[in-house]
């Protein structure tokens, strides 16, 4: 019977939500946030928790387990020396010098500790696992239907994790991985702010997508934000803005040992930099960082979810966007013409605003019949897409051709307006 009796130690771990293998790991963590050299392996830990009594810890292996688990050493099952023996007695009182004290009874306070007591539900591994769903779908939402679906969706998501935050019961580990989809929920929100013209609320969203991310200190996940606030501050003219997100990007990837493809979106990010400032040699040198990049992208062990949209399509249609602000339009329709051709058709909405950019670079290019040709296959890729981004650009095409005298024109702008409704804006 004895042999089948759970140890103090196993139930604390337990208690804490610790696996033996992710309580290792959390005990070098805690040690280095203590500055000490203190180590344990899972052979280690099963002696601990299985041998009666234990084989005592060194002095530096004390310290962490009593921090991480709030209790003596004694109260974990070990057969503790006087002189190692800690107290709970408040640390200002005179007498006998103590290695270590509690504010209160650490018995007493052990359970509250390790699960906090909520009125709320506790959280387990198959609530992530379906939020975790959901959160990835809010990306083909996006693709397919559009921002502002997308948004509605984010919304409940974000309640649900907001709530589970402040009212359920979780383990620190489970904790985390709401704090990192809270985080990537507030980057989703800045990208339906770029989406939907609201620049102002897009980036107040990467400030907080941006403090969440750090605070569960996930780079990459900071470089995704980062990456959505260079477009944000392009659109609210802060080029100095656009430029530092971009920098800091770069430091991000470096640190994190990011992969090619990550790489490849921060060049893209600078060339859209440099393009709207009008540094064509800067935009240069960045496209052709992202086109080695590009190139690599394939021995990319993993690439985060955020990065997948990337490819050649997207290294094109940054090329075509620096010939439009160097005034060469038909320079720019031929690198167009193969993002349209290369993007995929699960990206609708990029798909459906690459042609619009097309026909209005056509237009610009003098090529009118062409351009509404265009047009005409960009209304009908765009319909059931609710997006404001997209239907501004059509709008602006629509005000272009209604300065150009033409039944081709004419009739283009007549369709425009079936389509996407109302007048020019």
């Amino acid at each position: 019977m004895a042999g089948k009796t759970i140890s103090r130690l196993v139930r604390l771990r337990q208690a804490a939500g610790y696996t033996q293998e992710s309580f290792v790991t959390a005990f070098v963590q805690e040690a280095e946030h203590l500055g000490l050299d203190a180590s344990v392996s899972v052979r280690q830990l099963r002696r601990w928790e299985r041998e009666k009594p234990p084989p005592l810890p060194h002095p530096s292996q004390q310290i962490v387990l009593e921090a991480l688990f709030g209790v003596p050493l004694a109260e974990m099952g070990f057969d503790v020396p006087h002189r190692r023996v800690t107290v709970a007695a408040p640390i200002s009182d005179a007498g006998e010098v103590k290695r270590r004290t509690f504010v209160a009874d650490a018995g007493a306070l052990a359970a509250a500790t390790l699960v906090p007591v909520r009125p709320g539900p506790r959280i387990g591994t198959s609530d992530i696992i379906r939020l975790r769903t959901r959160l990835d779908g809010l990306y083909q939402t996006d693709h397919t239907a559009g921002s502002m679906p997308a948004m509605t969706q984010a919304g409940r998501i974000e309640g649900e994790i907001t709530d589970a935050l402040g009212a359920a019961s979780y383990t620190s580990r489970i904790g985390r991985e709401l704090q990192t989809m809270l985080a990537e929920l507030h980057g989703h929100r800045a990208w339906y702010g770029y989406d939907g013209g609201r620049i102002d609320q897009g980036r107040a969203a990467c400030m907080e997508a941006l403090a969440a991310a750090q605070l569960v200190d996930n780079p990459l996940l900071q470089i995704s934000v980062l990456e959505t606030l260079v477009l944000l501050a392009i659109k609210a003219e802060r080029a100095w803005e656009a430029s530092s997100a971009v920098e800091s990007a770069y430091r991000l990837a470096t640190r994190a040992g990011a992969g090619h493809t990550v790489h490849l979106v921060i060049a893209l990010r600078d060339a859209n930099v440099a393009t709207h400032a009008g540094d064509l040699s800067g935009a240069r040198r960045a496209l052709s960082r992202a086109v080695s990049h590009q190139g690599r992208a394939d021995t990319d062990a993993e690439v985060p979810k955020w990065a997948r949209f990337v490819g050649p399509f997207e290294v094109d249609y940054a090329t075509a966007d620096m010939y439009v602000r160097a005034e060469q339009p038909k320079q720019a329709v031929p690198f167009l013409r193969a993002a349209v051709r290369g993007i995929g058709r699960e990206l609708a909405r990029n798909s459906a605003s690459y042609r619009v950019k097309l026909a209005g670079v056509l237009l610009a290019a003098g090529e009118v019949d062409e351009a509404c040709a265009e047009m005409g296959a960009a209304l009908e890729a765009s319909g059931g897409i609710a997006s404001p981004r997209l239907l501004g650009k059509i709008r602006e095409f629509q005000q272009a051709a209604a300065g150009i005298d033409s039944i081709t024109a004419r009739e283009c702008g007549e369709r425009i307006r079936e389509t996407a409704g109302g007048g020019a804006t």
